[in-house]
């Protein structure tokens, strides 16, 4: 990005208004039922802050294709909801073992480790049923390829795939770089990349746009874990809000393992440029909030 673009796109402000749109759309979607403990679990994980990235990412690539909020916002809803569940099971016992996650006790730490299970199956079948039966002004074959998308980016072939190559890794001291970057294109990036191509796909995209949108996602997904794995090292569990340190202590291959602390930074970089470039040259400068997306990745200190 180019300092006159910089100067001309307040990402401040825009991540300040998709945010707020966000969260009241995510307060909105999830009200208080019976049994209500489930409900007070699902709504304490799914409206605890955090940077609402992937929402926003949705949105972005709607807006840029000619879509609006209204078309994506159940499926930005959808996103957060299915990212909130991986949250909620990741910080388990028999997973990461955290107790402290966006600066709040962990769902288990609250309410058990079987209603913390529980909340996030039912945020995940939510999730599906909120796009089918919320989603407006879209032709129905357009949200279906959105759910079915959605699917696999969740499952074996996607986040839970990434998962369990990562626990089948731990305490290994031979992990290939290929092996580490399946198990983040799969355990990060796949819902990264689906936020992305989403918002492009309810708006109508072809098969050119989803595919330039697909490998931006592919890069600025890599770039996330990359800086995820340097600030577990460098950051404060203050500044993270959750326990830092967790990798090594897990002995997990990451990043800086491989690579060190600033051979990891400038491969950051390099994704990071490599997907600015990508969308520049399709979309031009219709593309900035996607390029100052990208830049936040690599410059956000937690």
């Amino acid at each position: 990005m180019t300092s006159s673009t910089k100067m001309t796109f307040d990402l401040k402000t825009y991540l300040r208004d998709r945010q707020q749109r966000v969260e009241a759309a995510l307060d909105a979607s999830l009200s208080i039922g019976y049994p209500e403990t489930v409900y007070e679990a699902m709504r304490y994980s799914l409206l605890a802050g955090g940077k609402r990235l992937r929402p926003i990412l949705c949105l972005a690539t709607c807006e840029l294709l000619g879509g609006t909020d209204a078309m994506a916002m159940p499926t930005a809803c959808a996103l957060e909801m299915i990212h909130t569940m991986s949250l909620i099971h990741d910080d388990l016992p028999a997973m990461d073992n955290d107790d402290y996650r966006r600066g709040k006790l962990t769902n288990h730490k609250v309410y058990g480790e079987d209603v913390a299970i529980l909340a996030g199956d039912a945020l995940l079948t939510y999730a599906f049923e909120f796009v089918a039966t919320q989603t407006q002004d879209v032709p129905a074959d357009h949200t279906l390829r959105v759910i079915a998308d959605l699917g696999k980016a969740v499952g074996a072939e996607g986040l839970v795939g990434g998962q369990i190559v990562d626990l089948a890794s731990e305490g290994l001291t031979d992990v290939s770089l290929d092996t580490l970057n399946y198990i983040h294109t799969h355990k990060t990036g796949a819902l990264l990349r689906v936020s992305v191509t989403s918002g492009a796909v309810l708006a109508g995209a072809d098969d050119a746009q989803v595919s330039t949108l697909s490998q931006y996602a592919n890069n600025i997904g890599l770039a996330f874990q990359i800086i995820d794995d340097i600030l577990d090292i460098t950051a404060t569990s203050e500044e993270l809000g959750k326990s830092a340190g967790k990798d090594l202590a897990a002995q997990k291959a990451t990043y800086p393992s491989i690579w060190g602390l600033e051979e990891s930074k400038q491969q950051a970089q390099t994704l990071v440029a490599t997907a600015k470039a990508s969308v520049l040259e399709s979309f031009g400068s219709a593309a900035q909030p996607l390029v100052a997306l990208a830049d936040f990745i690599v410059d956000r200190t937690h």
